[in-house]
């Protein structure tokens, strides 16, 4: 499925990592965090533009930070790839970035609006 970031502008590196933390800490105090609790468009393109690169998941990663248009499989593909391969805190990034892919995935078939937009 084609998904497409409602924003051009990616978040910094430092509100990046903010922003990890606080949804991880608030998925963390729940028994059943809901799979729309996701990081924000803007932060989710920031991750893609923190682990874009040569390498091919970096360059699927690379093409939705500069275009904001993906396929979910795709970046969901690219991402697991690049977690093999990072810091305990980018992979947890990029765990964000897959959650906010499966919830754009789910809004798009139940109609279901994402919090993380």
């Amino acid at each position: 499925m084609k998904l497409a970031c409602r924003t051009a502008t990616p978040a910094s590196d430092l509100e990046v990592m903010a922003e990890v933390v606080n949804l991880l800490d608030r998925r963390a105090a729940m028994k059943h965090p809901p799979l729309t609790l996701v990081v924000s468009d803007p932060v989710a393109l920031g991750i893609a533009g923190i682990f874009a690169s040569r390498t091919p998941g970096g360059k699927v990663l690379d093409r939705f930070y500069r275009k904001g248009v993906v396929d979910s499989d795709e970046l969901i593909e690219a991402a697991q790839i690049e977690q093999a391969h990072t810091s305990p805190e980018g992979h947890a990034a990029l765990y964000c970035l897959i959650g906010w892919v499966r919830a754009r995935v789910h809004a798009a078939r139940t109609a279901e609006p994402v919090a993380g937009a």
